[in-house]
C-alpha cells in the first residue's frame, strides 16, 4: 500500500480494506457480513433509488494519544437512525447490531485510521437503504445495512477558523413537518442548489431561515447553529432541523461550564446580539461564524469582531475534541475503546 500523506488528506473517498453488511429479507435482519467489494448490486426498482427510501448517518474514529481507538457517541447515532427508520418506514435495527458493525469495520480497517498528530480522522458512514422492488410507491419489503470507512482531513480546509454565511431564501432545505428531523439524502439534495450559490458568491455556506414564516433562524447548510451571548448557549428549536449529535454535546459542555442552555426560536434579528456564533456537527465539530450575510436586506451581522473564533467556541471546541481523544475525562459516557 502507497503511504498515505496523513497532513494532507481532503475530506473525500478513499478505498479501504473492507465494509460490513447486514440484509433484511423474510421480515428479519441477517447475519453480518464482511465484504472487500465497493460496489452495490441493487435492483434498478429498489426503492432507494425511486421514492428515497434511504438513511445514512456519520461519525468517526479517534486514534488516541495513549495509543487507543475511540468512537463518539455511536448509541445516538443509533437512536437517531432508529428515528429515520420510524419516519420513512425501514425497519430498526438495534443498538446493540449498530454498535457491534461500527466496531467490527473500524477494527477491519485499522491501518486506515490515521494517527493522532496528523489531525485526520476515520469517517464511519452507516448507510441503509431499500433495496426491494417497487414500482407503486411504497416501503420495500427488502433492505441493505452497510457501513464502510474513509479516513478524512478537516471538513474545512483552513480547520478552527471563522467563516462567512450568507442567508439563501429562494430555496429551503426542508419542511416543518417534512424529513428534517430525519437524515435522509433527500435533505441534502434540497441543499446543493443553495449551497453552490453560497458558494459563488464567494460564503463558505449557506444559511436557512424558517420554511414557514422566513423569521427564525434554521441551519448552516446541514449543521446546527448556536450562538453565545450572557453566558447563555441559544440554540434553534424547530421541527425541520437534525437533532445534531455535537449540538446536543456541545449543550451539555455548556451547562457543565456553567452556561444557561436555551433551545427555542431565534428570530434573524437577534443575530446582532449574539457575542459568538457557530456551526456544529460531526465533521468540523464548531466552525465559528465569522458573519452572517443577509444580501436581499443589505444587512451584514458582524459576530466576530477581529475575524477570529471568540473563547467560548474555543474552550468548546477543545473540550469536546479532547474528550473524543481521550485526553480529558469523559465523565459522561460518551466514548467507546474499540482498539486498545
Amino acid at each position: 500500500m502507497k503511504e498515505i500523506d496523513w497532513a494532507n488528506l481532503s475530506f473525500g473517498y478513499m478505498k479501504t480494506d473492507y465494509n460490513v453488511r447486514c440484509y433484511y429479507r423474510d421480515g428479519k435482519w441477517g447475519e453480518i457480513e464482511v465484504c472487500s467489494e465497493e460496489t452495490l448490486n441493487i435492483h434498478m426498482a429498489a426503492t432507494c433509488l425511486h421514492y428515497g427510501q434511504e438513511a445514512f448517518e456519520g461519525l468517526k474514529a479517534y486514534r488516541c494519544p495513549d495509543g487507543k481507538v475511540r468512537v463518539f457517541r455511536m448509541d445516538e447515532n443509533a437512536k437517531r437512525l432508529q428515528s429515520t427508520c420510524r419516519g420513512i418506514l425501514m425497519p430498526e435495527l438495534t443498538t446493540e447490531r449498530f454498535e457491534e458493525m461500527v466496531k467490527k469495520v473500524v477494527r477491519l480497517n485499522e491501518r486506515f485510521i490515521p494517527p493522532y498528530e496528523s489531525g485526520a480522522t476515520l469517517y464511519i458512514r452507516p448507510l441503509l437503504i431499500g433495496t426491494g422492488a417497487q414500482v407503486g410507491v411504497h416501503p420495500a419489503n427488502e433492505y441493505l445495512f452497510v457501513i464502510f470507512v474513509t479516513p478524512v482531513g478537516p471538513y474545512f480546509k483552513g480547520g478552527f477558523a471563522t467563516n462567512p454565511y450568507v442567508i439563501i431564501r429562494e430555496f429551503d432545505r426542508s419542511a416543518p413537518l417534512g424529513t428534517g428531523i430525519y437524515k435522509v439524502g433527500g435533505n441534502y439534495a434540497a441543499s446543493l442548489k443553495a449551497n453552490k450559490m453560497a458558494h459563488d458568491l464567494g460564503y463558505s455556506c449557506e444559511f436557512y431561515l424558517d420554511a414557514k414564516e422566513k423569521k427564525y433562524i434554521d441551519e448552516c447548510g446541514a449543521a446546527n447553529f448556536f450562538g453565545i451571548k450572557n453566558n447563555t448557549y441559544v440554540t434553534p428549536k424547530s421541527t425541520s432541523i437534525l437533532p445534531s449529535i455535537t449540538n446536543k454535546s456541545l449543550m451539555q459542555l455548556a451547562e457543565d461550564m456553567g452556561m444557561t442552555v436555551e433551545r427555542r426560536q431565534i428570530p434573524e434579528e437577534e443575530l446582532a446580539t449574539f457575542e459568538e456564533a457557530g456551526a456544529c456537527g460531526t465533521a468540523a465539530v464548531i466552525s465559528p461564524i465569522e458573519r452572517i450575510d443577509d444580501l436581499e436586506n443589505k444587512k451584514s451581522y458582524i459576530i466576530s469582531k477581529d475575524g477570529k473564533p471568540g473563547p467560548v467556541c474555543t474552550q468548546l471546541y477543545h473540550h469536546l475534541r479532547n474528550i473524543q481523544y481521550g485526553i480529558e475525562p469523559d465523565v459522561h459516557g460518551w466514548t467507546t475503546v474499540v482498539m486498545d
